[in-house]
């Protein structure tokens, strides 16, 4: 049966008290309250460094088993290599994941490229063969030329999804590309209206046996949070 997944994009936010986190709340204690309100988190911080086994045996310990960590790539990868060349590296940085997906607890791995990279499907290509068929991966193009067929059906191929990256200034086509699908809301705020939107397009996915996840954006404010946990309510048995 397919799942929601829905968290925010970090969680180690003392703003977000009292609204989302009890006002005497530790901030080491965080991630195991977050996990008793949503089922799923977006880890940023690997951006820009490497997991240690310290840290991810601990959100292994402090999470329920149902619990998902989606992971942005490095930049290493993305940014500074852009995807060329990087066949000594991507093992090494899916080496700092392994104990998620042992543990069963791995999300989404999710690639997001810089702003000013161009479309290149032989450089999308040759990217994608290098990645473990066992390992779920997300793509979000951040520049308006790899909005085509052309890059669709490569990830296709290939069973990867396309992120849909919704901000203020720009929003990714809704297209299916994979066996589950891949979502960040990045505006501040939803109307009642779009979050409606939401639900209706999260249950035709759940429906197609097609797994979600779905992260809003983390801010000072809790806001994202409490989005994030209205959507996931109406998914929970209780809601029918």
């Amino acid at each position: 049966m397919a799942q929601l997944y829905t968290g925010t994009s970090g969680w180690a936010y003392p703003s977000w008290k009292p609204e989302f986190y009890p006002a005497k709340l530790a901030q080491a204690k965080f991630l195991p309250f977050y996990a008793t309100q949503l089922n799923t988190v977006e880890v940023n911080f690997t951006f820009r460094q490497l997991l240690k086994e310290t840290t991810v045996q601990k959100w292994i310990a402090e999470t329920p088993a149902a619990f998902r960590f989606g992971v942005k790539a490095h930049q290493v990868i993305t940014h500074i290599k852009r995807l060329k060349k990087t066949e000594d590296f991507v093992p090494r940085f899916l080496a700092t994941i392994e104990p998620l997906a042992r543990a069963g607890k791995l999300g989404p791995i999710l690639f997001q490229l810089s702003p000013n990279m161009k479309a290149d499907q032989s450089v999308l290509a040759e990217f994608l063969t290098l990645l473990p068929h066992g390992v779920a991966a997300a793509f979000e193009f951040r520049h308006e030329s790899w909005f085509s067929n052309d890059t669709f059906n490569l990830l296709k191929a290939h069973n990867r999804a396309l992120c849909v990256a919704e901000t203020e200034e720009r929003t990714t086509p809704d297209v299916v590309t994979a066996d589950f699908c891949y979502y960040r809301y990045r505006k501040p705020d939803y109307t009642a209206e779009e979050r409606r939107a939401m639900v209706s397009r999260i249950r035709e996915h759940l429906a197609a046996g097609r797994d979600v996840f779905a992260y809003f954006k983390h801010e000072e404010t809790p806001q994202g949070a409490r989005y994030a946990v209205e959507v996931l309510k109406e998914f929970s048995p209780a809601s029918g």
